[in-house]
């Protein structure tokens, strides 16, 4: 009998490692398939879920345990990683099989659906997703994706798609047609609409260290956008009635427009509304950035932290009502009432907040914790931890792609491993108030400095402050803002007393975030250099001896002092960054960096300053010497703000007009008007490279009729490769140009003027530069047809090659491998990119 216990005993124990096991088998096997170009047909897959089990189950028998354990362990390990890789392809794959077909994009789709969300009202029109129900093209039924995301534009006519903001004004105050019939207001969430829309595939900007937006649709469910078209020849938009679905989100959406009618403080209005219904778009952008750097933005919008904080206080509160009743504690034990009652609640809390990515990791990392205690099982932290992990990325896969997931396992991860027993009253400090505090400032500290080399490597910089800001905002936010703020939806005034006191944080974090050491940027370090930051930041933070945590601190020095390779003396680089419609390209010599343009303005609160480039400059450490903006057109100098918000220090050269708002953001000895070198104007040489303003002359400037006409051509030469940057140049300066200065303008590289326009690449012009590249700047499908067919044949005809960013992404060029341009969609290409036809 004793001999069968210990059997038992030892297969119980032996079942515990290998399912320790498989647990990271199954994160590695559902990171291996997110790195994978393309997805596998799903044969293979099939095959992989039927072998899972069998080789678990080899590995588990008494043959391969006289191997011994690494045998045993290797095989659940691999059982599980082929299992979570299969899975992850199958999901994949089954969700590819709605994308939109091809041949849909760009046309006029008559739709009857859904409002599947609260909308969100902006600057230029209304943004919403729509349950897609029915749909005709040409009154034929048309198979569309379940779920789409459309934008209805303010003015009627979807002025981002149907005209051109010619200038630094809003895009919604262009001159165009206004349309009759409903408007975008009107739309709630619930509601069935018909609907006649312009659809085309989930594409996004793809940029080095840029933020992946075709992912985040992906990971959305959403796999087409667009716009609803309400133009003279389109049937108006029609309410068909509202339906009980999404009610969830009409009551979010109600609760929403309730805070901003009481609260007359729009900014801490937004905050508030953040908080009780997750909308983090009512967030303004100025307040954004000040929570950024002072480390405490994840306190903003609904985060892991909030549904932890809610589960614990709605367990407090369980607990205690359910013990007040004999007869339930003995139908079920108050702890394990209280643990089941604040992962219900919290999961409600969840529900109506939106239900984000981060809320469902949280809840589903509860409900594992929960399921271990209330069925008595005390597993050892690490399993914990690693069972949390897996159970979030059976569900969501794609979590492992994102930031937060990473921060939140960590933060974990940091807490458990540094002390798993330092938890105040149960180490008998006690109740008192400066047990707790010094608690709180220990995790705080431990937090801060094991986090810092994760917060580099995943977003380029990290709060110096942030110490100071989170002691204070953590509980100000969670036990003070929060629960007033959730208390207004049945008591409306107390969202005023929430406003005031997220007033009064906001006070304290601006003048934190005023400090001029407030922030440390560096560069985005590789992969290697990262990882081994994060390991050095948690031996530094975990209570081990000195020696040994003195050994992170070589560990963290290659994050913190990485530098990318910058070109060689007498070299330059170009990045043509993948912005959209518009300009922005990136010019870096040994020491020195231009940015020429800046790309295009999307709302009052975006444009691609903030969106694209700031971020790259931030992950390169670059300090831009110049930024020439060719012309005063918003697709040009939409994102110039934010760049030069962010480099005090550069100069400015454009061609645009003495009164314009730009020139506020700098003084008199940092601006200079472009003109041409031959006649007075700009050349300059950096690190062996030569730099000279071809065009504008000075009379222009009292001649031109246009503003395209002033656009600065920029020539940048080593005397063996030859870049030309031409901004929005037609015909006649093209011609000008071939007629004055045929040599000059003789190039290697070309960057298509008017972005590839019918007005522009004249044949003159371009047997006169006579490039073997060139680049095209324009947004997928563009509005505008860029580039024009029978411009891109003009090129072709010539043996010219030419990229554009809808296909390539980004653009990489450099003068040391002129033939070898670097295309970003190929550098980083994932199952869920775009594939452009």
């Amino acid at each position: 009998m004793q001999s069968a216990g210990r059997q038992g005993g030892h297969r119980s124990v032996a079942g515990a490692g290998l399912a320790l096991a498989a647990l990271p088998g199954f994160i590695a096997g559902t990171a291996l398939q997110l790195q994978q170009p393309a997805l596998w047909d799903w044969p293979i897959y099939a095959c992989f879920v039927l072998l899972a089990p069998v080789l678990y189950w080899v590995g588990a028998t008494e043959h391969i345990a006289t191997r011994g354990r690494s045998w045993r362990y290797g095989a659940a390990f691999a059982a599980a990683a082929m299992l979570a890789f299969a899975l992850c392809g199958l999901r994949a794959l089954a969700f590819e099989r709605d994308a939109l077909a091809p041949a849909l994009e760009g046309q006029g789709i008559d739709v009857v659906g859904v409002v599947a969300a609260m909308p969100q009202h902006g600057e230029v029109g209304t943004r919403f997703r729509f349950e897609v129900e029915a749909a005709q093209l040409d009154g034929r039924a048309v198979a569309l994706p379940p779920l789409i995301d459309l934008h209805w534009y303010a003015n009627g006519y979807g002025v981002a798609q149907e005209a051109a903001p010619r200038s630094m004004e809003s895009p919604a105050q262009s001159s165009v047609p206004q349309a009759v019939g409903p408007q975008a207001s009107e739309l709630h969430a619930g509601e069935r609409w018909r609907l006649r829309v312009r659809l085309k595939a989930p594409h996004g900007n793809v940029n080095p260290h840029g933020f992946d937006h075709e992912l985040w649709l992906w990971e959305q469910g959403l796999q087409a956008t667009g716009y609803v078209r309400t133009g003279g020849g389109d049937p108006p938009p029609q309410r068909l009635g509202q339906t009980w679905r999404h009610p969830v989100e009409l009551a979010r959406e109600r609760v929403r427009g309730a805070i901003f009618a009481r609260v007359a403080d729009r900014a801490a209005a937004g905050v508030v509304a953040a908080l009780v219904t997750g909308d983090q778009n009512a967030i303004e952008r100025g307040d954004w950035d000040v929570f950024r750097a002072t480390g405490v933005a994840h306190l903003m919008a609904i985060s892991g932290l909030h549904i932890t904080m809610f589960a614990w206080l709605a367990a407090l509160v369980v607990g205690a009502l359910w013990r007040r009743s004999s007869w339930l504690c003995l139908a079920v034990p108050a702890p394990s009432a209280a643990l089941i009652g604040g992962l219900l609640l919290a999961t409600g809390y969840a529900v109506f907040s939106g239900w984000g990515v981060p809320s469902q990791r949280t809840v589903l990392m509860l409900a594992t914790t929960t399921l271990l205690r209330v069925t008595g099982r005390r597993w050892p932290w690490p399993q914990v931890w690693l069972l949390a992990c897996a159970a979030v990325l059976a569900v969501d896969p794609l979590a492992l792609t994102q930031a937060g997931f990473w921060l939140s396992f960590v933060a974990v991860g940091v807490l458990f491993a540094a002390d798993p027993a330092d938890r105040g009253m149960e180490r008998g400090h006690g109740p008192g108030l400066a047990a707790r505090l010094r608690a709180a400032l220990r995790e705080q500290s431990v937090l801060t400095i094991a986090l810092a080399p994760l917060t580099l490597l995943l977003f380029g910089q990290m709060s110096l402050v942030g110490l100071l800001a989170n002691l204070v905002a953590i509980p100000w936010v969670t036990l003070l803002v929060t629960p007033l703020a959730m208390a207004g939806v049945l008591i409306a005034p107390l969202w005023q007393l929430a406003a005031a006191s997220v007033d009064a944080l906001r006070w304290y974090l601006g003048l934190l975030a005023a400090l001029p050491f407030a922030t440390l940027s560096v560069a985005a370090p590789p992969l290697w250099a990262g990882a081994a930051g994060v390991v050095g930041g948690l031996l530094i933070a975990m209570r081990l001896p000195v020696s040994l945590r003195l050994l992170g601190l070589p560990l963290v020095l290659p994050a913190l002092l990485w530098q990318p390779p910058r070109p060689a003396p007498g070299q330059f680089e170009l990045l043509a960054a993948d912005i959209g419609q518009g300009n922005a390209v990136l010019v870096r010599t040994r020491a020195h960096t231009l940015v020429y343009d800046t790309g295009p303005r999307f709302s009052q609160e975006s444009d691609a300053g903030q969106r694209v480039l700031v971020p790259l400059l931030r992950a390169l450490d670059e300090r831009v010497d110049t930024v020439l903006l060719s012309h005063r057109d918003s697709d040009h100098i939409g994102g110039a703000p934010a760049v030069l918000a962010m480099q005090p220090q550069a100069a400015l050269i454009s061609s645009i007009e003495p009164d314009h708002p730009l020139q506020a953001l700098r003084p008199p000895s940092q601006f200079q008007r472009c003109v041409a070198a031959r006649g007075g104007g700009q050349r300059w040489n950096w690190d062996g490279v030569e730099f000279e303003m071809l065009h504008p002359g000075a009379a222009d400037y009292v001649s031109a009729k246009k503003s395209n006409a002033l656009s600065c051509v920029l020539r940048i030469s080593n005397g063996a490769q030859t870049a030309l940057l031409v901004g929005d140049i037609e015909r006649p300066q093209e011609e000008r140009l071939a007629a004055e200065i045929p040599d000059a303008i003789r190039a290697d590289l070309l960057l298509v003027p008017h972005h590839g326009s019918k007005t522009s690449s004249s044949t003159l012009f371009l047997d006169t530069v006579q490039p073997r590249l060139a680049l095209v700047q324009a947004a997928y499908r563009s509005r505008f047809g860029h580039p024009a067919p029978g411009v891109i044949a003009r090129y072709t005809e010539r043996g010219i090659r030419v990229l554009d960013s809808a296909h390539c992404g980004a653009i990489t060029w450099s003068s040391a491998k002129p033939d070898e341009p670097l295309c970003q969609r190929e550098e980083d290409r994932h199952f869920w990119r775009h594939r452009v036809p």
